[in-house]
Order: structure tokens, then sequence, then C-alpha cells
């Protein structure tokens, strides 16, 4: 029976969504502008990486073909190879948003069946209503921030005063998020990850999708760091998914970095949490060389987004971006005869762009295995032909709105 690998590479999306402008994105683009930029020479840092993308793995499978199609253009200064050896293609979401639980949902075959609460870009951000509850159901001296605001930027600016009062660091972006900053030494960790489960409840009626705990650590003299304990308060998903379909088949399913927050750990079998992106991708090959036939690994690699999507930082993306590609063959060796793997995105976040926020793009699929026929899959028009595809695969029920296309292993 065959088996599956699903890895979603948090934010690297491929430009050209139709609707991008509704959004404030007409033409964003992330691996487009990565590329452009790492080949004007923009992309160097001394000791860190140099010259054009070099992405010779991701580019063999298919890559810039994918983005061309996306955009209209391949890739600045990446290899185009006339015959990729892997299908390639680009997915558009068909939620309202551009953030992370509706990404993956969709991808698992669930787009998000209702419109997101957003909390306004003012100070205060937060209901005066809201707030009075997370202080009297917490215990709380009060809070600070209540802001639109970058996590970095918030934490440099009330940290210190955080130490001293005991107030935690509330603050939103244009996601469907409520983040709370709180330093893991002087709050505690487990306090915060408690507030949060507080402030998940009293959000549930504005259909906020995350409340995202952010501890840090540090002083103010020496200055703060946030730390790799994050964790994600998500809305559960809509039913149906493929992992929900797994579970009902009695399938093994291995899931790595953020995917057991963000399906907030429903059916999400055996869950791994490393942190950084290289441990993540070393702990996804490690459960897929011992899955079980018929069984799931999925992945998220969420450093793209988080510390260099959010960060505007394009040297550190595109050195992260290679440090993936080199790693592809490991996920090539370990394939069986039927076996499929499936590199993705959940949306953009364009490290060119202005502002810090996600970014509504198209993103790239591809798809490789011993028995995968390589070739154009061409637009899928939901993200959620990604699950379903694989649902076929894997031999489950098909349900829902995405339309599988044949991979070759098993067919549609």
């Amino acid at each position: 029976m065959p088996r599956a690998l699903l890895i979603v590479l948090d934010s690297v999306g491929a430009g050209g969504a139709p609707d991008a402008a509704a959004f404030g994105d007409e033409g964003a683009d992330t691996l487009g502008h990565i590329a452009a930029a790492c080949a004007a020479g923009a992309g160097d840092r001394q000791g860190l990486r140099r010259g054009p993308l070099a992405v010779p793995n991701l580019a063999r499978l298919g890559l810039s073909h994918a983005c061309e199609l996306s955009v209209g253009r391949p890739l600045a200064g990446v290899p185009r190879p006339d015959a990729p050896g892997g299908q390639w293609g680009v997915a558009r979401e068909t939620a309202i948003g551009k953030d992370t639980p509706s990404g993956h949902w969709e991808i698992a075959g669930r787009p998000v069946p209702f419109a997101w609460g957003y909390f306004p870009n003012k100070c205060p951000a937060f209901p005066r209503e809201l707030v009075a509850r997370i202080v009297a159901e917490a215990n709380l001296p009060g809070i600070l921030g209540n802001r639109h605001a970058s996590g970095t930027a918030v934490i440099e600016e009330f940290g210190a005063e955080h130490v001293v009062t005991g107030k935690p660091i509330l603050y939103t972006s244009v996601d469907s998020v409520l983040q709370i900053a709180a330093h893991e030494e002087v709050f505690g960790l487990e306090r915060l990850y408690d507030l949060c489960r507080i402030v998940r409840r009293l959000v549930d009626p504005l259909r906020i999708g995350r409340v995202i705990a952010r501890p840090f650590v540090g002083t103010a003299d020496g200055g703060f760091t946030r730390t790799g304990n994050r964790k994600d308060f998500a809305i559960p998903p809509p039913d149906g998914t493929i992992l929900d379909r797994l579970a009902e088949a009695g399938r093994a399913v291995v899931t790595v970095g953020k995917i057991g927050d963000i399906f907030a750990h429903r059916h999400t079998g055996r869950e791994i949490k490393p942190h950084g992106n290289d441990a993540v991708m070393t702990a996804t090959l490690e459960a897929f060389r011992t899955l079980p036939d018929g069984g799931f690994v999925f992945s998220n690699l969420v450093d793209f987004d988080t510390e260099y999507g959010h960060r505007r930082d394009v040297a550190g993306y595109a050195a992260a971006i290679e440090a993936f590609d080199r790693r592809v063959p490991e996920i090539e060796a370990l394939l069986g005869p039927g076996d499929v793997a499936v590199v993705t995105a959940d949306h953009g976040n364009d490290p060119t762009w202005r502002g810090t926020d996600h970014t509504r793009e198209q993103v790239p699929v591809l798809a490789f295995g011993p028995a995968v026929v390589p070739g154009p899959i061409g637009l899928r028009t939901t993200f959620a032909d990604i699950g379903e595809t694989l649902a076929v695969h894997l031999g489950l029920p098909t349900s829902g709105p995405g339309r599988p296309w044949p991979l070759g292993a098993r067919g549609a």
C-alpha cells in the first residue's frame, strides 16, 4: 500500500493571486522577488549566501515552471530544465484570507466555510469588553500593546514594562489572530499557555482564527529574544479533512512542526514539534523512514514565515530555501515504489513587500516519487485539489470541492 508525504513550506508563495489587490497585495511574489533580488546581488550577505538563488533540486522538479505558470516569468537566475522530473503546477486559495489555518485546512481538503473575524487597525485594537473579561478571568493587572504590531518590535517596546508590571503584551495583525507575548521565566510558560486557553474561549464568538503564545526571554539591558516555545490555539478545522479520513481508516499519521496546533490536535496522530526548519526536516525524514504502509506524514516548515518573511529578510529567506533544496535528495531516497511526496505552501510572505504581514499569493505545487508521471498539472483552482489527490493515492474516500489530478502511481 502506498504512503504519502506532504511538506508545506510556510509562506513560500508564487505570486499571481487574481484577488491580491483586495488584500493590498497586487504584485506581491515571494519566490519571484527573492530570486530577482538574489540575481541582482541584493540577496547577498557575508557569511550566509551570495549569488543567484541556488535551488537545483527544486528546479529539476519544476519550481521555475510553476512560477512561470503563476506570474508569466520563470525565476530569475534559476535553471529551467526542458523536461522537469516531477509534476509541477500552481494552486489558488478559495478561502477569503491569507493566513496559516485557512491555507492548511484547504490543502487538507476543506476550505474555510466562513468569514474570519479581524481586529481593526487602530489603538486600542481589542474591544473594551473583551479586554475586561481577559483581565478578570486570568487575574491580570492589565495588558500592554493592544494594537497591530510586529512581534519583535512590540517586545522591544513593551518587554521591560511587562517584566516590571506582569502585564502580558497583546497584539494583532491583518491576519485573524490575537497574539500574547510574555517572558518565559518571569511570567511563566505554562501560565502563558493557560492565558491563551482562556482567550481562545473568549474570542471564539468573534471567529478569530488563532490565539498565539509568543514567549520570550532576556533582559531590558541585554535585549529580549523570542524562544521556540510558541504555541498556536486554533479554531478546529471543518470536518472531513484528509486527517479525519485517515483516522477513520485506521491509518498511521505523523504530523511534524506546528501541524498539530493548526488542526487543533484533531486526528493529528503522533505529533513531533522540533524547533527550526532543519530539525523539522530531520524529524520528517525519520518519521517517513519508519512509516507503515498506507501512512501519511504532514509537515510544516515555519521558519520561512516567522524568521524571514515577517522580518523582511531577503537574504535569510533565500538561504532557508537553499537549505531546504539541499535536503530534497534525502526525501527522494526514502520514497518507495508507490510512495509520493508533495511540496507546496499555504500563502505568501514576500520579504520585499511593504509592511510585515502575509501576502495573498498562489502557491507552487510539486509532486514526485518513483511512479509519479512527470509533467504539468496546471492551475488548480483550489488548494483542496492537493488533499483530494493524496486521498485518492492512499485509497481513501474523496469528498468536498477538491478535484484530484492523476499522479500515475495510482491515478485519479
